[in-house]
């Protein structure tokens, strides 16, 4: 494989995962949450994941798994894949508390005025328990911007730009309690910089560990997979989200845009 294409693909994971660092910064500027603006964007983001999931990503593995297993045995690969990716990110979403859940987004409007801040370890230890927990449902976010990439660099894009949508609010999420625990900006843009390392991180470990072994049964897998985890996300975290921060319709108009823009831009690299 040419190295341009990993070092292509391990970018648009980085890129991904430093959003994060947008929504810190959006934290300390912004007086106020555009909750209608949000709605729209995780709508938006939704639509993106879903349509590629479906559309794009599941054909692509289980194009490559019939080849290796035959109709019936790729058939039944894919499906295995597909679901053993989505039990994969509900068991580690399961795995951290409500509470410092990162996927629990809040309002800036929500941040507790400095006079009436108490208990300032308690917000610390929500900032690292929720940077902890970004780290970990990043980790593989950051392999299916990766895997995405390598087989399909304008897939990869897609993918890269709706996980960098969904990271903006969990930057917010790991800023705002240690800003307001210690006073400090540089820390808190830091640690939620840090936190969307994840990412590239993931994007590493998956080559170590597939890229001498990468062939097309390999990458049927891993991308049924993908696309479990990523239609996941966008149910179990995007979608109520953006249902949430503004009116219903919104969020729907997003998630179709999303999906809208996803088509065509597939149609344009036939």
């Amino acid at each position: 494989m040419e190295i341009s294409i990993i070092l292509m693909a391990f970018g648009l994971t980085l890129f991904a995962g430093l959003a994060t660092g947008i929504g810190s910064a959006l934290a300390f500027f912004a007086k106020s949450t555009n909750t209608k603006f949000l709605s729209i964007a995780l709508g938006f983001s939704a639509g993106v994941m879903i349509y590629v999931s479906m559309i794009e990503i599941f054909l692509k593995a289980k194009t490559a798994l019939v080849e290796h297993l035959g109709v019936v045995g790729g058939n039944w690969a894919t499906v295995g894949g597909f679901f053993g990716g989505m039990f994969l990110i509900a068991i580690i979403d399961k795995l951290v508390p409500s509470v410092e859940n990162p996927h629990e987004i809040h309002l800036v409007e929500e941040i507790p005025d400095k006079d009436t801040r108490k208990n300032k370890q308690k917000l610390m230890r929500m900032g690292l328990l929720t940077a902890l927990a970004i780290g970990i449902h990043n980790f593989p976010e950051g392999l299916a911007t990766f895997m995405g990439a390598l087989k399909d660099p304008s897939l990869g894009i897609a993918i890269a730009v709706a996980i960098a949508i969904h990271n903006i609010p969990e930057g917010i999420a790991v800023s705002v309690p240690v800003y307001y625990a210690t006073d400090n900006r540089k820390k808190a843009f830091l640690l939620s910089f840090l936190s969307g390392l994840a990412e590239p991180v993931g994007a590493l470990v998956g080559y170590f560990l597939f890229i001498q072994f990468f062939n097309d049964l390999l990458f049927g897998i891993v991308f049924a997979s993908v696309a479990g985890i990523m239609v996941f996300i966008s149910i179990d975290e995007l979608l109520p989200a953006a249902r949430e921060f503004g009116e219903h319709h919104l969020s729907i108009y997003g998630l179709i845009a999303g999906m809208i823009i996803m088509a065509v831009s597939l149609l344009l690299f036939l």
